[in-house]
């Protein structure tokens, strides 16, 4: 294949904004806002289980002290029947008499025991209530931290987007003005070379694979017509002669 110098030279200006391309793909891939999202989404999601779990419990503590409430209640108020009875004088039985003084005092104890019933729950609910209050605290505050770096991110997508854009352009402007079949030979040779596809010869070193030209491959360069499309015999990318090839 031919192709006059300087379009074998404006090949490596759509080479070097490939690059560029790449780059700015690699950089839009690997930005630090990306982990640290995931690294806050994971912690956001357990403390969101925490938080269901601890409403839950506070939830069932209030379910749970509501009842024993009423059973106080229910002992309470039967306590007080039993209590108007006994005052009532109406009870005459020394035994009915003695059976009642014996609920009363049954009644309050089991009014006690509910009672302290009931200040055990309200003390797992107040626990439960603190902690609800702290997970959602925390909650709210990763939520903060999620949503400043997907503000970061979203920052710098817009920034490198543009910049790609714009380098896009470029290169469309550039590979217009490189022949078809040499264009079509490059994007052919980068796809399978992972990016780069023409490669400058710089001081007789080939900048794709890094080797050196040897002897012979140097005279066979020399000898080529300047319009011939060289190949580097290392890694077949396309050789590009330059001023500083050092022939």
């Amino acid at each position: 294949m031919n192709a006059a110098p300087a379009d074998q030279i404006r090949l490596l200006d759509v080479q070097a904004l490939d690059v560029r391309l790449q780059q700015l793909a690699h950089k839009r891939k690997a930005l630090p806002e990306h982990a640290e999202i995931e690294s806050l989404t994971k912690d956001l999601t357990q403390l969101r289980d925490l938080l269901v779990a601890a409403q839950t419990e506070e939830s069932d503590c209030a379910r749970e002290q509501t009842k024993a409430e009423q059973d106080v209640d229910q002992v309470r108020q039967r306590a007080t029947r039993d209590q108007q009875r006994l005052d009532s004088g109406a009870i005459t039985s020394p035994k009915d008499l003695e059976n009642l003084q014996r609920e009363i005092a049954s009644l309050a104890k089991r009014q006690g025991d509910l009672e302290d019933v009931v200040l055990e729950v309200m003390e797992r609910r107040e626990s439960a209530q603190e902690r609800v209050a702290e997970l959602t605290e925390r909650v709210s505050s990763v939520q903060s931290k999620i949503d400043d770096a997907t503000a970061r991110r979203g920052a710098a997508f817009e920034e490198i987007d543009g910049e790609a854009a714009t380098v896009t352009k470029e290169r469309e402007v550039v590979a217009g003005s490189v022949p078809a079949d040499l264009l079509k030979l490059y994007d052919k040779l980068r796809e399978q070379q992972g990016g780069v596809g023409a490669a400058r010869l710089y001081q007789r070193r080939c900048e794709g694979c890094r080797l050196e030209l040897n002897i012979t491959e140097v005279n066979e360069v020399k000898a080529a017509a300047p319009d011939t499309v060289l190949r580097c015999e290392n890694c077949r990318r396309i050789l590009v002669r330059t001023s500083e090839s050092g022939l």
